[in-house]
């Protein structure tokens, strides 16, 4: 994921360089609920034969979050997010060739556990479960050209799978970057099966956010 993994590069660095001289503190103790949403940049994390010049999609996300004390440097935090993912890919498949864009809307799960650094730095980790909303695909090739549905039933709906990253808070609001691995099959049967096979979700995450309280 070359183009996420500059982004979260490039958002570390800056918001590093304000942190030092951020003076804003958050209350201890209190729960925190707030809004969040940014950028998505994800790919489809695959090694099918006849797969190549994979590139990820743009996209973003967008929810609500609470943040509860479990001690002075240690919190939960539920999240509930709409959120995009996909990729797109050459394909050449039975003889067939083209390329496809592969469009996956979840509502998504996080639940992080969160590492207090000081006052405004904060690192998390912890498993998502998502569910699909919907999905389409975008072919030009043998598949035909167009935009079309495809049958719910070739996919898996529920996805899980592991989140990490860091937020650097500034009083009440804070920027955050993030990196997320599904550890379920997208595809279980028909087109998408024999287009995606053992493809797994991955999505790296730019956010903003605010707490409401």
């Amino acid at each position: 994921m070359k183009f996420s993994t500059r982004l979260i590069a490039a958002t570390l660095l800056a918001t590093s360089a304000l942190c030092l001289t951020n003076t804003d503190t958050l209350a201890q103790g209190t729960t925190r609920i707030g809004v969040k949403g940014g950028l998505n940049a994800s790919s489809l994390f695959y090694d099918s034969q006849g797969v190549s010049n994979k590139n990820e999609r743009i996209g973003f996300h967008l929810g609500v979050f609470a943040q509860a004390p479990l001690g002075e440097f240690l919190a939960i935090q539920p999240e509930l997010l709409y959120t995009t993912k996909g990729a797109s890919a050459d394909y050449n498949v039975l003889g067939l060739n083209g390329r496809n864009t592969f469009r996956l809307n979840y509502a998504e799960l996080p639940v992080l556990l969160t590492f207090k650094l000081g006052q405004a730095v904060e690192l998390q980790a912890g498993p998502y479960a998502a569910y699909l909303i919907n999905s389409n695909v975008n072919s030009n090739g043998s598949f035909g050209t167009g935009t079309s549905g495809i049958n719910a039933d070739n996919f898996n709906r529920f996805d899980y799978g592991l989140a990490g990253g860091l937020n650097f808070y500034f009083g009440k609001a804070f920027i955050g970057a993030r990196y997320g691995q599904g550890l379920q099959k997208i595809a279980n049967s028909g087109a998408a099966s024999t287009l995606l096979g053992n493809a797994k979700n991955s999505v790296g995450m730019l956010s903003v956010g605010f707490s409401i309280n």
